[in-house]
């Protein structure tokens, strides 16, 4: 089953100039995909385009069969989660109230979460390591925890498909893995299509069964294996003194 399919999607920065020009692919259900690129190639872009928002881009995006045109608020919300980079710095909110936004789709129409909610909200936390920190505010957390209560809130709103930005950023290594194993069990065990954006390189080639490349205006797309050893890799580094090893997969800085 097909969770994403993009067609065509273009973005254009200026007349004649796109930066994203005709990128076709497909995600299936319980596949894993890494978005590589270097700075401002359109990795952010790509993924609000896919989420529904900011402006309309050319082309087509169905999400779960359907097309995002056609999608109300409602469907939207239960069937795609979007992790970004912002930070909630609000006073007075606490982490369980942010993670609780998740169930909004479903709450009953004066959006009062029931017990059920209540435990889903409290399992979020609970995989994401941050259970302690449920009756913190958000104002006193760090960039890490804030990271974790939102990709929290995205498990709380229990979508087939869950975009994030970046979302090691912030995260210190032990929780950088946690969370790859979190993702990693989410698609294997629970069928979650999952996309996201990174500049770890490690990460992608470790976790994701495909990668996506951004070198505009186009989008290479290939299994990690055959990414990895396609010479694509390669070309997001400028200079002589780092390279990419294909056989091992790893970056390599000549001294």
């Amino acid at each position: 089953m097909i969770d994403i399919s993009v067609r065509d999607l273009t973005k254009a920065f200026e007349v004649n100039n796109n930066i994203l020009d005709g990128l076709t692919f497909q995600v299936q259900h319980g596949e894993r995909v890494g978005i590589l690129g270097r700075n401002g190639t359109g990795k952010s872009t790509l993924l609000r385009a896919i989420a529904g928002l900011g402006e309309r881009l050319g082309g087509e995006i169905r999400l779960d069969g359907h097309s995002l045109e056609t999608l109300s608020p409602q469907q939207l919300a239960t069937t795609v989660s979007f992790v970004t980079t912002e930070r909630v710095r609000i006073p007075n909110l606490r982490c369980e109230d942010v993670v609780a936004l998740g169930r909004a789709p479903y709450t009953n129409w004066i959006g009062r979460v029931q017990e059920q909610d209540k435990a889903i909200v409290e399992r979020s936390l609970e995989l994401v390591g941050m259970a302690a920190f449920a009756g913190k505010t958000m104002d006193r957390m760090s960039d890490g925890e804030c990271q974790r209560v939102m990709i929290a809130r995205a498990l709380a709103q229990d979508t087939p498909i869950i975009l994030l930005d970046e979302p090691t950023s912030f995260l210190d290594l032990p929780n950088r893995y946690e969370l790859c194993t979190l993702l990693r069990r989410l698609a294997h065990d629970h069928r979650k299509c999952i996309l996201f954006s990174t500049h770890e390189l490690d990460i992608a080639l470790s976790l994701c069964d495909s990668i996506a490349l951004i070198d505009p205006p186009v989008l290479r797309y290939l299994p990690t294996p055959d990414m990895a050893c396609s010479g694509y890799i390669e070309r997001l580094f400028s200079n002589s003194f780092v390279t990419f090893d294909t056989e091992s997969g790893t970056i390599k800085v000549r001294k």
